[in-house]
């Protein structure tokens, strides 16, 4: 565990960090499941951005149009792959984490 000592008086918590540890070497299957679980993270993410936006966005306003419906998909859709990647909501970590076990080592197939 790594220790964390208090921030100094004055200080706000946010300003207090913790450098992180670095993560282990992956093996390339481990590496492959990772980024399978990020992609399916990115997708979950995608479409929930999607369905939101459906259910607050009235369908006709002035800014509407093709293009600025394209914009918005490739903004959510660079949003989703950044929070995938980054860990911000977990979806990925547990799911690679539920994969891993029945994942079978390169030498035993």
């Amino acid at each position: 565990m790594i220790p964390v000592n208090p921030p100094p008086p004055g200080l706000p918590l946010s300003a207090h960090k913790v450098a992180p540890r670095p993560a282990p070497a992956l093996t390339p299957e481990q590496a492959q499941l990772r980024k399978a679980a990020e992609g399916f993270e990115a997708f979950l993410l995608r479409k929930m951005l999607e369905s939101a936006r459906s259910a607050f966005a009235p369908d006709s306003t002035p800014l509407t149009g093709g293009g600025m419906q394209q914009f918005t998909t490739m903004r959510d859709e660079r949003l989703a792959e950044i929070a995938a990647s980054t860990g911000a909501f977990g979806f990925a970590r547990s799911i690679e984490a539920q994969l891993a076990q029945y994942a079978t080592p390169q030498g035993d197939a």
